[in-house]
């Protein structure tokens, strides 16, 4: 009677099992049915946001429904992240997020109202936004070298605006490897950030180059290094932080999140939608004219990536000396 028993419970979990998976393939095929919502960490005109836009308009065109940009700045991304984390996994709700959410606020802040790892369903990554050092206009440096000099001929003076983990990194970094003393200025988000130092309320600001570019090329900004230790093909003409501040070496990456538990037909298929998209030479370009280097991978590889980078921000936020807030 027993071996009947566990007979037939088997049976049961294998056919229960059997639906499941019958049940999540009819789901992908018609997934989507409606609108999908696009949660972004950051205000609108951010470099997120920019890129945001130019791919969703061609997702949405792939998957055959709208795509609506949700931009929830606040926190340090911690309010987009923890609604993405509270909404149902059922691929109506993604997050096009960064190393701020992902990366950074685990070593940034105290409370943290979600789990970067455990609370996600990593989709897919869609590259990576290199950031660069501007200053404005009015300060007379046209060098990293040069910065320096000034900031340790009058310490104190001089200040850094951030509206992102990157930018704050990256200011404290600097500070600390040049042996310099700044001002850390910080903001909700880029934009305003930005908008004070051409204001020349703040001093400088280390920015994204999809944010920061147009004001360098209206000249209403001064671009002295790219962030990333590799010169960017984007921006070749400028130097990098790393050949005057060594060991200075910071890049932003961007992907597509949804919230844990997210059928694996619904977020294969949203995949390889993204991946299309990305690879296509036309938006490869539109993108680098924005300022966004772009690439993707498979949702495993995305996964492993988030957990490697876990790691890598911890030992740059230690070692930049940032307490948590």
């Amino acid at each position: 009677m027993i071996e009947g028993l566990r007979h037939y419970c088997c049976v049961v979990a294998a056919a229960a099992a059997a639906l499941a998976a019958i049940s999540g393939a009819a789901l992908a095929q018609t997934y989507p049915t409606r609108n999908i919502t696009l949660v972004l960490p950051f205000a609108a005109g951010s470099g997120t946001d920019t890129t945001t836009r130019l791919i969703s308009k061609e997702l949405g065109v792939a998957l055959g429904v709208g795509m609506v940009i949700d931009n929830r700045a606040g926190a340090n991304g911690s309010i987009a992240a923890s609604y993405v984390a509270r909404s149902a996994p059922d691929g109506y709700t993604l997050f096009v997020t960064t190393n701020t959410t992902h990366s950074a606020n685990p070593y940034l802040l105290k409370n943290m109202s979600y789990d970067p790892l455990k609370d996600f369903t990593p989709i897919a990554r869609t590259g990576d936004l290199p950031f660069m050092l501007v200053i404005h206009p009015d300060i007379p440096a046209n060098s990293v070298a040069e910065l320096i000099a000034l900031a340790k001929k009058e310490p104190g003076k001089y200040s850094y605006a951030s509206g992102s983990s990157s930018a704050i990194v990256s200011g404290a970094t600097f500070a600390r490897l040049a042996g310099i003393d700044l001002l850390h200025v910080p903001y909700k988000s880029s934009p305003p950030a930005l908008t004070d130092v051409i204001a020349g309320r703040v001093s400088m600001m280390f920015i994204d180059v999809p944010t920061g570019l147009p004001h360098v090329n209206a000249k209403a900004l001064k671009a002295l290094a790219v962030t990333t230790k590799r010169k960017s093909a984007l921006l070749p003409e400028l130097p990098t932080m790393d050949e005057t501040v060594k060991g200075f070496d910071i890049t932003s990456w961007q992907g597509y999140l949804g919230p844990a538990n997210m059928p694996k037909d619904i977020v294969t298929k949203l995949n390889a939608e993204i991946r299309k998209v990305v690879e296509r030479p036309d938006i490869k370009s539109q993108l680098a004219e924005r300022g966004m280097e772009a690439f993707s991978g498979t949702p495993e590889e995305f996964e492993a990536f988030l957990k490697e980078q876990l790691v890598l921000w911890e030992k740059l936020i230690t070692a930049a000396g940032i307490e948590k807030q």
